[in-house]
C-alpha cells in the first residue's frame, strides 16, 4: 500500500535508538523526508547514514541530523530553526523523546517537575513551536508516543503521559477543521534500551513478564510500532484523530 508520504517532511524526536529509530526506518521506507533529533549525535549520524540509502530509492534527501536537548529552554526553538533551515517546512511531528519515571509515593516536587517536563511540557512546547507551519499548509500530523494506560506503581512519567492524552484530545478537536490530526500511541513492551537494559535485563525476567502480561507472547519490535505511526501520518488516515491507541500485544486489560 502506498501511504503517500513521499515529499512529506517529518521530524522524529528521540530518534537515536529504540522506538524513535524504528519509526524513522519505516517513514524512510515510505519516502518521507526526515529530520532526526536526540542528544546522541553519533547514534543519529549512524542512523542517518543507514536511511540515506533507503530514501535514495524514492528520491528523498538524506535525513537531517539535529543534536538537541529538548529540556533546555531554547531546545524547541533551536530544533524548529534547524528543520526550517534544512527543509523550509514541516508536515509531520513525532513527539517520541522521554522515558519512564517510577518514583516513591512521597517523591519530592523536583522529581514530579522533571517527569512532567519530560513527558508533557517538552512535547507541548515543541508542538507549539511548529504549529504555525502545520497551520500554514492546512495539513499536518502530530503523533505523541506516550506510555502504558494502567500503571502498576507510582510513576510520574505516566502522569505526564496522562496529561498529554487529555491535552492532545482537546487539541485534536481544535485542529481537525484545519486538516491537522493529533493522536497518542502508548507503547507496551517494545524492544529498546530502556526495556531490555533497565526494566528487563535478563532473559528470565523477560519471559516471566511476557507469560504474565502479554497475550501475544513476546515483546514488540520498534518497526511494528513504526508501521502504525506511518499509517496515522498518511493522508489515508485523514479521519482518525483524537485517539489513544495502545501498541502492546494485548497487554492492557481494560477498555479505555
Amino acid at each position: 500500500m502506498d501511504l503517500k508520504l513521499a515529499g512529506k517532511v517529518a521530524l522524529v524526536t528521540g530518534a537515536s535508538a529504540g522506538i524513535g529509530a524504528g519509526i524513522a526506518r519505516v517513514l524512510a521506507a515510505e519516502g518521507a523526508t526526515l529530520a532526526l533529533t536526540a542528544r546522541r549525535r553519533d547514534r543519529l549520524e549512524d542512523l542517518a547514514a543507514e536511511l540515506a540509502a533507503v530514501g535514495a530509492a524514492s528520491g528523498a534527501p538524506a535525513p537531517t541530523v539535529i543534536e538537541a536537548d529538548l529540556m533546555a529552554d531554547d531546545g524547541p526553538a533551536a530544533v524548529r530553526a534547524a528543520v526550517l533551515k534544512a527543509h523550509g517546512r514541516l508536515d509531520i511531528l513525532i513527539n517520541n523523546a522521554g522515558s519512564s519515571r517510577t518514583v516513591p509515593v512521597d517523591a519530592p516536587d523536583s522529581a514530579w517537575d522533571e517527569a512532567m517536563m519530560l513527558k508533557f511540557t517538552m512535547g507541548r512546547r515543541l508542538t507549539t513551536a511548529f504549529l504555525p507551519e502545520l497551520r500554514a499548509h492546512g495539513w499536518g500530523r502530530i503523533i505523541h508516543v506516550t506510555g502504558i494506560l494502567e500503571p502498576t506503581t507510582t510513576n510520574a512519567g505516566l502522569a505526564g503521559c496522562a496529561a498529554t492524552h487529555a491535552w492532545a484530545k482537546g487539541m485534536s478537536r481544535d485542529l481537525a477543521p484545519e486538516g491537522i490530526t493529533v493522536n497518542c500511541l502508548p507503547p507496551g513492551r517494545i524492544v529498546s534500551e530502556q526495556i531490555m537494559n533497565r526494566l528487563h535485563p535478563t532473559e528470565e525476567s523477560r519471559k516471566a513478564f511476557i507469560d504474565a502480561n502479554i497475550p501475544a507472547g513476546r515483546f514488540g519490535e520498534p518497526e511494528e510500532f513504526g508501521n502504525l505511526v506511518a499509517f496515522l501520518c498518511s493522508p489515508l488516515a485523514d479521519y482518525i484523530t483524537g485517539c489513544v491507541i495502545p501498541v502492546d500485544g494485548g497487554m492492557h486489560r481494560f477498555i479505555q
